[in-house]
């Protein structure tokens, strides 16, 4: 059974400002070669961090929302934690989208 996440990725862009859309465009292929069914990415711009807990002070915050089978989460966390331009990556199961309620309604009878 296929379950509803999101992705919270920071991306490390230093230097490659102008490739952003490339490196986007890149995950989420990488997201559909794994199985993962893409609902909707976000792009949400260089936003400064509110600490620096390493190299950089500021990322690309890039949100994906997807379905995927659970397992599929261990195999992108690690496949991401190898790529350079993936500094942060937060992974969250979301409920299940909602169906309009007349077609619930619908089902019913």
């Amino acid at each position: 059974m296929k379950n509803r996440y999101e992705a919270l990725l920071v991306l490390n862009t230093t230097g490659k400002e102008d490739t952003v859309r490339d490196i986007v465009e890149r995950l989420e292929t990488e997201f559909q070669k794994e199985g993962a069914e893409i609902e909707q990415v976000q792009k949400m711009d260089k936003r400064q961090f509110s600490y620096a807990a390493g190299d950089l002070d500021a990322g690309h915050f890039v949100n994906f929302i997807f379905h995927a089978d659970s397992q599929l989460i261990t195999k992108l966390r690690s496949k991401f934690k190898l790529d350079a331009e993936v500094y942060r990556q937060h992974y969250q199961r979301l409920r299940p989208k909602a169906q309009p309620r007349a077609k619930k309604l619908a089902d019913s009878k």
